[in-house]
């Protein structure tokens, strides 16, 4: 069969033509809810979705450890709410358990309420520290850390009332932390919360059958396929007080009771595989099938997380670290635009590059901690992401975004061009993938390769003419990048700027 070759590239031609003006057309409209209008998203069920992560001890500062599991769960979080499914954010206390014996113990022995209110977090650290140094040759403290806890979890007034202390100056100061990095919590509940149903649900293990007691009399749940005691969980202390997964249990049990979730899932360090292997088992053996839509999603540690001050224990210090440097590359580059307030931006800047840095590689994956490298504004990196949308707001509010009148797609099937808007086609498969297994290297790196055509363009592009129809439709198509640039990195938890 003869085909005209002239007719098959107009047929081409119209079609590619088409779909562009209908990509475009869609970023104008739709903006924010670009791409998660898919057809892709059609078989997905939506519905209500608890995500718990973060969850630091409380009387500690917000150690570093814990901002993997905090930005973490933020993306998955963003990223099921962007989706159409109603979020529950869950930070879950570790405020609850023996440590909270010796800190007891050792502020009735060590405290003083003047310094509590002057630096309380330090305080209490520098407490804890000196009670567990004397706790170490000194078997009466381990033994007032064991009566103070017990005392706490028989609802002791006195006990009650300096545990309550500390538990409100914790949650204060870790809110100042999670406002600096565009976080927040629709519930702030704990271990605490759930030390009375941690008792109820022992007495439910027992009438099913489930509980037996070792020899030490400690609490266990077989969970040996053959019965035989050859792998179990503890569920209680010889002396009757609950543990983490007792409370973890009923946690679970009274979330589904309120909330009645579709899906729940832990965001934390990939050494607790094994306990939340156990929590999934138990409940399950206890007639939960809604344990079966539980998921714990593991990440791996960060190395080499250094100021120049030396070892970084608090993340307020890597956020100060990241936010003075990010400052000073700002003043010492010359294309850096004039700010009302620099260090605002260096902030938003310096959070998005320890963003980056952490989400390019597989999450259960530990990686090195680089200051340089991640603060560079050149390759992949989270400065560079924000270059990119940077430069896009400035053409924007200079030129306008194109958006008024007519334009014509034709004028952008230069090659660099059609690349950008393949690329852009993508977003909906980049966001999809990203929801089957809740990694967020799949966006950053579409992301990356969006801001790299980007700004190759912008290099080879001649700016004049600004009142052409190329013009405009070029203008079109930076408005586009730039609503997708944006959405994707408030996915991620990064707050796009305007100016840098």
């Amino acid at each position: 069969m003869y085909i005209n070759e002239q007719d098959n590239h107009l047929e081409v031609y119209t079609f590619v033509f088409v779909l562009f003006q209908k990509v475009l057309e869609q970023l104008c409209q739709e903006r924010h809810k670009f791409g998660v209008k898919s057809e892709l998203f059609d078989g997905l069920k939506k519905g209500t979705t608890v995500v718990e992560f973060s969850s630091p001890n409380i009387a500690k500062k917000f150690h570093a450890g814990h901002l993997r599991s905090t930005i973490i769960g933020n993306f998955i979080a963003n990223l099921k709410e962007s989706l159409g499914n109603n979020v529950i954010r869950v930070n879950y206390l570790g405020d609850w358990g023996m440590q909270f014996g010796l800190l007891g113990a050792g502020f009735q022995l060590f405290g003083c309420q003047e310094k509590l209110k002057k630096n309380p977090l330090q305080h209490l650290f520098d407490v804890y520290v000196q009670v567990n140094k004397e706790a170490e040759n000194n078997e009466v403290i381990g033994q007032a850390a064991r009566e103070f806890f017990r005392r706490l979890e028989q609802q002791e007034h006195q006990a009650l009332l300096l545990w309550k202390q500390f538990r409100e100056i914790t949650v204060e100061e870790y809110q100042q932390v999670y406002k600096r990095l565009g976080v927040h919590f629709d519930i702030y509940s704990g271990e605490s919360f759930h030390q009375q149903q941690a008792q109820e649900v022992v007495q439910q293990l027992q009438r099913r059958g489930l509980l037996k007691t070792t020899e030490k009399g400690t609490g266990v749940v077989d969970l040996s396929s053959a019965g035989d005691m050859s792998s179990y969980s503890t569920v209680l202390r010889s002396d009757g007080t609950s543990l983490y997964i007792t409370r973890d249990l009923a946690a679970a049990i009274d979330r589904k009771e309120r909330y009645n979730f579709d899906e729940m899932i832990y965001v934390t360090d990939k050494s607790q595989g094994i306990h939340f292997q156990q929590l999934f088992q138990i409940l399950l053996a206890m007639g939960h099938s809604w344990a079966e839509r539980c998921q714990h999603v593991p990440f791996g540690l960060v190395q080499g997380m250094k100021t120049r001050l030396g070892e970084v224990v608090f993340l307020e210090d890597v956020l100060d670290e990241a936010r003075a440097r990010m400052l000073r590359n700002m003043s010492q580059s010359k294309t850096t635009k004039e700010m009302v307030y620099p260090e605002d931006t260096a902030e938003k800047v310096g959070i998005s590059a320890l963003i980056v840095q952490d989400f390019k590689g597989p999450l259960g994956s530990d990686y090195k901690f680089d200051w340089d490298r991640i603060l560079q504004a050149q390759g992949d990196t989270g400065v560079f992401l924000q270059y990119t949308h940077a430069r896009l707001c400035s053409l924007i509010h200079r030129y306008g975004d194109g958006e008024e009148g007519a334009f014509d797609p034709s004028l952008l099937l230069d090659q660099r061009s059609i690349s950008i808007l393949q690329h852009l086609l993508r977003y909906d498969e980049v966001l999809y993938q990203s929801v089957q297994d809740l990694q967020p290297k799949h966006l950053v790196n579409f992301l990356m390769t969006l801001s790299v055509d980007m700004i190759i363009l912008l290099y080879y592009l001649i700016i004049k003419c600004l009142c052409s129809p190329a013009w405009l439709a070029r203008l079109r198509l930076f408005g586009g990048v730039c609503t997708v640039l944006a959405n994707g990195m408030k996915i991620l938890g990064i707050t796009p700027v305007e100016k840098m």
